[in-house]
């Protein structure tokens, strides 16, 4: 039986009954009818309400636990399950997460899903990995279970893909170390309780960097401005100010001057999940356009009647199902890779990856405004959904590494390989 309302691209194609796939089990079409109910009950009725306020209400990711789905996005191999009484799926695997990611962009907002599960996919693995028992006992487990909020401090006012040129600092005293600095374009961090900030405790350059947990409730010093930008309203991107903050030295994630290697840790992770978001906002724009191409008339023809129409729709079509086909590939690979194998084997093809998902949404956004017209320009109505997404292409080509670095980082990466 096909899955959804059957809209042409409007789905993967194993949604579809006459289509075959080997990525997925019953166990997956389980997840995706548990993953789809919620999003229908849950989410959708809330987006435009959210848009306007800006910001995710707090018992939607409480609800979100409930359902089984907030631990998902943390990665198969994280252990989240086993810290919350929580039941995952049966046969767990970077599938389900893609599953849920690709359900929840149904929203068309990529405010609602950073604002929802970004922070935590972002912010709580360099616990997850690398920190101490008692963190992920307590707010590893607080964050999973949607009662607390967490977010990844990393990027600053003069340092983004640059990770290793960060300024801000942790000076050691004692059992305590004093952080002081900013970090810009932060997600979620406006309603953050945990910070993962990347410090600098050492000499220049990446081997000077190390992480560790900062507790808002705890330690005075913390300053939070909602930054205004173009889009993803909901997600709370934030400007972070350190002033002499007293952080316990047991707060250090990993060892002290060794934090660049508990960011790398996530970032295929990262920009795999940027992907998934992305290319379903590229399928919402092709099925919205192909649902109004089938109503709105012009010179007394429907516009799916006119070739320029039904052209713009195949090239919006052909990117999208070789995205998710890409997308697919790699997620096998992650999951059958060992994991410390697929950090640098995959860092140039996720990263080339994550660089083409952008540019097609940016592709789709422009090709359904054209389609949708003046109804595209205005943010109510028949082009919400287009209006919104259309702001929200810039944090998918930029955040998670621009364009043009993971263009050059994947062909790089692909001549030492050869060598």
């Amino acid at each position: 039986k096909t899955f959804g309302d059957g809209t042409p691209y409007g789905d993967p194609s194993w949604y579809a009954s006459v289509y075959h796939s080997r990525y997925y089990k019953q166990t997956h079409e389980e997840w995706r009818a548990r993953c789809r109910k919620f999003v229908e009950d849950d989410i959708l009725p809330g987006v435009s309400e959210w848009e306007v306020n800006k910001k995710v209400p707090r018992d939607v990711y409480v609800k979100c636990y409930e359902a089984g789905l907030l631990p998902c996005v943390v990665g198969a191999q994280s252990g989240a399950y086993d810290l919350v009484p929580a039941e995952a799926p049966k046969d767990f695997d970077y599938f389900h997460e893609l599953i849920f990611i690709d359900e929840l962009a149904r929203c068309a907002s990529g405010g609602v899903l950073w604002g929802l599960i970004e922070g935590l996919q972002i912010g709580l693995p360099p616990l997850l990995y690398f920190g101490t028992e008692e963190m992920r006992k307590t707010v590893a487990k607080q964050c999973l279970m949607g009662e607390k909020i967490i977010c990844l401090n990393i990027t600053e006012p003069s340092a983004g893909s640059d990770v290793a040129a960060m300024k801000t600092v942790a000076k050691k005293e004692g059992d305590h170390y004093i952080v002081n600095g900013n970090k810009k374009w932060i997600t979620n961090g406006i309603f953050s309780d945990y910070f993962t900030v990347a410090v600098r405790t050492g000499e220049k350059g990446m081997r000077g960097v190390s992480m560790m947990l900062l507790d808002r409730n705890t330690m005075p010093g913390i300053d939070t401005k909602r930054m205004d930008c173009q889009g993803v309203w909901p997600s709370g991107t934030t400007y972070v100010e350190f002033d002499n903050v007293k952080v316990p030295a047991k707060n250090l994630i990993g060892q002290e001057n060794e934090g660049f290697k508990v960011i790398m840790k996530n970032f295929n992770h990262e920009r795999w999940g940027f992907v998934v978001q992305a290319n379903r906002f590229s399928r919402c724009l092709l099925e919205d356009s192909w649902n109004y191409a089938t109503k709105r008339a012009t010179f007394g023809k429907k516009l799916m009647e006119h070739p320029v129409i039904r052209w713009k729709l195949a090239e919006m079509a052909r990117q999208v199902e070789a995205t998710h086909n890409w997308l697919e590939n790699m997620t096998l690979q992650m999951c059958e890779m060992p994991k410390e194998q697929a950090m640098t084997v995959l860092g140039g093809p996720i990263a080339l990856m994550k660089a083409h998902s952008s540019k097609v949404f940016e592709y789709c956004a422009r090709e359904a405004r054209q389609i949708f017209g003046g109804n595209a320009y205005t943010r109510t109505g028949l082009g919400e959904r287009v209006e919104r997404l259309y702001r929200d292409v810039g944090a998918y080509a930029i955040p998670g590494g621009s364009e043009e670095i993971l263009l050059d980082l994947a062909i790089r990466q692909a001549g030492r390989a050869k060598l």
